[in-house]
Parts: C-alpha cells; structure tokens; sequence
C-alpha cells in the first residue's frame, strides 16, 4: 500500500494536538460548523430529551487529516486554568490557526465530554471584539476529564472519536459511532437499521510518548464508504491507483483480520490490534446509512 501523511506542525490550544488548514477542502472552502445536537434530532426526536444522546451515537464529521498529528500531547484536566500559557495562546488566536485549534477543541469537547458538560473561555478578534465561546459535550466518552487527568482508557476512547470524524475533503457526513463504551455500545434500533454499512474500526492513542492511530475498513462497503466521502479507513484512491491514508491514521488492513467479528447486538468490533502494536478494546466502530 502506498501511503500519504503529509502534514505541517502547529500547537493546537488544549492539548498540544497539531493542525495546519485542518477544516478547509482543497478548493479552500471551509467546512461547515459542527453541531452534535442539531444533526442529531434531525435524525432522531427522541435526541430532543434530555440525555437521550448518550445512546444515539449519530454524529457530524469534518475534521480533515491534518487535524490530528503526532504532536505531544498532555491529558491535564481540561479546564481553562489546567492548560499552559502557549495552550491558551492557540485557542485564544485571532488569526486562522486559532480557529482550527478552537474546531478541533470544540471536536474534542464534544467526543469527551457529556450533554451537561461544557469548556468555556474568551478570545480577542483581530477587530479587537471580545468573543467567548462554550462548546458542549455530546458523546461522553471521558466525562472525568472536566476535572481531572485523563487515565489511559480515556486517552484511548478519545483518540479514536477524533480519529473517526476525519474527514478527508472536510465534508459533514451523518455517522453512527459504535463501540464497547457505555456511551456507545446500545445503539438505538432505528439507528441499527438506518446505518447498516459497517465503514470501518478507529483506535490508538494521541496522548501516548510515540502517539499512533490505526483504521480498518470492511472489505465489501470500502467502495460504498469512498462514494459517501468517506476515505480514511480504506484510503483514497490515486489517479496511479496508490492508496493515501489520512494523515497520522495508519489503515492496517480489513477488519475481518485484524479485529474481532461484530458483537451481536451493538454491532461494533469489541477488539483490534494492528500488526506489531498492542491490542485495543477501546475500538470505535463506524456505520453509515
């Protein structure tokens, strides 16, 4: 397989992530703003209760592949007073590279964090306007995080929720995001019967001192995957016929070989492991409709 991971290094505020034009397509447009709740009513009303998106796992996607790259990054509490000065220099940025430190903040928050949970803070525009922003939790994968470190299972569910909304062409596309977690692993059954086309498995670890991330895709829907602009777990496919991954996400082969069979009733890949790594049971597994 050929692979392509170009990427350029900034800081990015929270966590040290990096990101160099993370949310804009080629052509330059941006992609559009993401909104856990409102996608997620649209496709069920129950969404509208409180706490109904805990088990509904549908979720907007756009980050592109430079959203996340191998940069240190520090699993402090996250809280405004918790980050370091040159972390809030990021998020608090005027200019272009403080907006995609914010998106990919405001991804973060959404894949960690619960409907309850917020991270607030302000910024300067560059007309010197003050802006404060406060993005909500939504899937809560690591809802400790709010006040304390994060330990190595939450590191691990997080990085795989960032992992599975990249986006190679920064286009929202609807997913349903599945796994062992209590957040996920009981899908609504409307939600198994609309997004029935299992894509691929996501998991690995930002946080780690050697930060990886690997894929997998389901060998008879890759086609259908790339049709829908979802590229990064069986790759895109070059006028040559290379494959190119997306950015620091590694596609290690078909889940059928590298992962266990989908559990019965969640319908996601309870365990992976990628050739010469460790094996993972926080694995994200993703469907589309």
């Amino acid at each position: 397989m050929n692979s392509s991971r170009g990427y350029t290094l900034i800081v990015l505020g929270v966590f040290g992530f990096a990101a160099s034009g993370c949310l804009t397509e080629a052509g330059g447009d941006e992609a559009a703003p993401m909104d856990f709740g409102a996608d997620n009513a649209l496709e069920n009303p129950t969404a509208l209760l409180p706490n109904a998106l805990t088990p509904n796992a549908l979720t907007p996607n756009a980050l592109t592949p430079n959203a996340l790259t191998p940069n240190a990054l520090t699993p402090n509490a996250l809280t405004p007073n918790s980050l370091s000065p040159n972390a809030m220099a990021a998020i608090q940025a005027p200019e272009d590279d403080g907006a995609v430190s914010r998106k990919v903040l405001e991804y973060t928050v959404g894949c960690a964090l619960d409907p309850t949970q917020s991270f607030s803070f302000a910024w300067i525009d560059a007309q010197g306007n003050a802006q404060s922003e406060t993005y909500w939790g939504a899937l809560g994968l690591a809802t400790s995080w709010a006040d304390k470190p994060l330990n190595k299972k939450d590191e691990e569910w997080v990085s795989a929720c960032l992992a599975s909304r990249i986006n190679r062409y920064g286009v929202p596309v609807m997913i349903s995001v599945r796994g062992k977690h209590p957040g996920l692993h009981k899908p609504d059954p409307s939600e198994l019967t609309t997004y029935a086309m299992e894509e691929g498995a996501f998991w690995g670890n930002l946080f780690s001192s050697t930060p990886r991330l690997f894929a997998c895709y389901y060998g008879p829907n890759a086609d259908y995957a790339r049709s829908q602009l979802r590229d990064c777990a069986a790759g895109h496919v070059e006028p040559n016929g290379g494959i190119s991954e997306c950015g620091i996400v590694e596609i290690v082969g078909a889940c059928e070989d590298v992962c266990q069979s989908l559990h019965n009733s969640g319908k996601y890949r309870p365990k992976c492991q990628a050739p010469g790594a460790t094996s993972s049971n926080n694995v994200i597994t993703t469907f589309l409709m």
